[in-house]
């Protein structure tokens, strides 16, 4: 069989949830409001497909800049991985966290 290639793949333990987790997540992350220069975490959500990153960004803790639609630009530093680049991200906020200081 032809292996997928895939925005999913390689991600049966990143993009799984626990047992008592599943379903679909709270309205009150869909509704999440954020203002530029809030520090967010983009913890992924696999019930919410739309305004979903790649996975290679799960984890990882950015800048919101500003809004697009539903979505929120978020600025994220990739040095970490060996990258020294800076992307901006269009995330939609079910799909961030807010950092607590």
């Amino acid at each position: 069989m032809a292996r997928s290639h895939g925005m999913r793949k390689k991600t049966r333990k990143k993009l799984s949830k626990n047992k008592r987790a599943r379903g679909l997540s709270p309205i009150s992350r869909a509704i999440q409001r954020f203002e530029p220069g809030d520090k967010v975490h983009i913890r992924i959500d696999p019930s919410v497909h739309k305004g979903m990153p790649h996975r290679r960004f799960h984890g990882m803790t950015g800048e919101v800049v500003g809004e697009r639609g539903r979505a929120f630009i978020v600025r994220v530093s990739d040095g970490v991985r060996g990258r020294k680049k800076t992307k901006e991200l269009f995330v939609r906020p079910e799909h961030l966290l807010l950092q607590q200081c």
